[in-house]
């Protein structure tokens, strides 16, 4: 009893350890493929438009949403300490800090993450990477290299556009409900936050970027089992990303607000 116990806990390190090692060998074969030559410029303008300018209608909408919602439970805490003018400024602090980034990434994750998961893993099932490889094109530099970059670019841009979405949700709730001062609402808004906050969102943004991507493609271009692991995938790389956006952000605010 004690010795399978043993067996399986080592089966399992090992599977994880032989995982983790083929994720990282991969993530370090896109980065490096990087600064090869020659790069598909059109290849990569779609992966912006893709990435970046489709999503901001779901991006737009969540942070609004998301926002309208922070602002209700922070008016309605806020007031049974008749403290209502800090939901403001908790607003805003929770919006740049916290908010915008991880909502952002989610979505992102959902949207964009199942997307390339889906996309690469009918192109390995149906044999399309081969026949990339067999025409001397690495695939890790055709098809992970401008999805990443799209996704490292694109996802702090939508980190900004969800910052100001949620200043207009805050707005919403807190001016056109509760009737504060549009002018104090305004200044209170950005009383706490200064412009670390801003590098702080974007830096989280980045590496959430970088986690959709990498996990996305990934999870592509690992699928077997023809149709029933090409719907496997999607949400496999959903589950994963999301884990890690999530867990990468306890470790990114403990170490940027040192």
């Amino acid at each position: 009893m004690v010795l399978t116990l043993f067996d399986k806990a080592g089966a399992g390190v090992l599977k994880a350890t032989d995982t983790f090692g083929d994720f990282a060998v991969l993530a370090g074969r896109t980065f490096a493929a990087i600064f090869k030559r020659p790069f598909d410029g059109k290849n990569l303008l779609n992966q912006f438009q893709s990435v970046g300018v489709n999503s901001i209608p779901v991006v737009a909408l969540t942070s609004l949403a998301v926002s309208m919602v922070f602002a209700v439970q922070l008016a309605y805490g806020f007031k049974q300490f008749q403290a209502e003018g800090l939901a403001s400024q908790v607003e805003g602090l929770a919006i740049m800090r916290e908010l915008a980034p991880v909502i952002t990434g989610l979505m992102l994750s959902g949207r964009i993450g199942s997307a390339m998961a889906a996309e690469l893993g009918t192109m390995q099932v149906t044999e399309q990477i081969d026949a990339l490889e067999c025409l001397a094109t690495d695939p890790i530099h055709y098809l992970f290299v401008p999805r990443l970059l799209a996704s490292m670019v694109m996802v702090p841009i939508l980190t900004v556009v969800s910052i100001y979405i949620g200043f207009w949700g805050g707005y919403l709730i807190l001016v056109g409900v509760e009737g504060q001062s549009a002018f104090v609402y305004g200044n209170e808004f950005y009383k706490l936050l200064a412009f670390r906050d801003l590098r702080i969102a974007l830096y989280k943004a980045f590496v959430f970027g970088m986690i959709i991507a990498l996990v996305g493609c990934w999870k592509g271009y690992r699928t077997q089992g023809g149709a029933e692991g090409v719907g496997n995938a999607p949400t496999s790389s959903v589950v994963t990303s999301s884990l890690w956006i999530l867990i990468s952000d306890f470790f990114l605010t403990k170490l940027l607000l040192v």
